[in-house]
């Protein structure tokens, strides 16, 4: 009886602990939701993400300034290079991705907005913990504000809020989640993309999952 009472306590002290920062799975598949407040982008993507490669697919489609866009883009942060992938006209605009790899976590210095439950906690399987962050990132010409939210077992994205003075905030939400990569062959380029010549960019700041929405408008609707 004494052995389940010290457990008992041992498991309050542990579900009573504060959340602190954390990191994602290393593999991700799943779908997102993106959209900025002055309605020059809306946007359904696929994503397909490999922190351990730091590797990361996007097949997007939506508006962006009125006009109707699909985006299939490979970034690989190792070799150095992003993919603009056409597989309609089979072919494949190929340019220097210069930044280095930001993987989905909550950032150390991060600050806990609160937790709560979405859903609803009134029976097992209704809803799911939650734990929602704010910080700043510090970019090359500017300040990035974020709030993000994630699961608090597992850490898996829920949605995360992006700002800053240039692109103006931007509202990712995950949704379909899985753990894994559901089609590795996503993290390859094509065959026909051998033959595609490297551009160079120059790029300002750092790309991360979630400033790229908006910065690949802009970049790759002149590829």
């Amino acid at each position: 009886m004494r052995v389940l009472v010290v457990l008992a306590c041992l498991l309050v002290g542990c579900l009573a602990q504060r959340p602190r920062p954390c990191r994602s799975p290393p593999l991700l598949t799943g779908s997102l939701s993106v959209y900025t407040a002055s309605e020059k982008l809306t946007a359904i993507a696929r994503y397909t993400y490999d922190a351990l490669g730091q590797r990361i697919r996007l097949i997007e489609s939506g508006s962006f300034k009125n006009k109707t866009f699909h985006i299939d883009v490979l970034l690989l942060y190792r070799q150095g290079v992003a993919y603009k992938i056409n597989y309609r006209n089979r072919t494949c605009s190929k340019k220097t991705l210069s930044s280095a790899f930001h993987p989905l976590a909550i950032p150390r210095n991060a600050s806990l907005q609160g937790q709560a439950v979405l859903g609803s906690s009134s029976g097992p399987g209704q809803g799911v913990l939650v734990n929602t962050w704010v910080g700043e990132l510090k970019m090359k010409s500017r300040t990035a504000k974020y709030m993000s939210t994630v699961t608090e077992f597992g850490c898996v994205p829920v949605s995360t809020l992006f700002h800053t003075d240039k692109t103006g905030w931007i509202v990712a939400s995950f949704f379909n989640n899985v753990i894994g990569l559901a089609n590795p062959e996503l993290l390859i380029p094509p065959a026909f993309c051998e033959n595609a010549q490297l551009e160079n960019e120059d790029g300002e700041d750092p790309v991360t999952f979630f400033s790229m929405f908006v910065k690949d408008k802009a970049a790759f609707s002149e590829m």
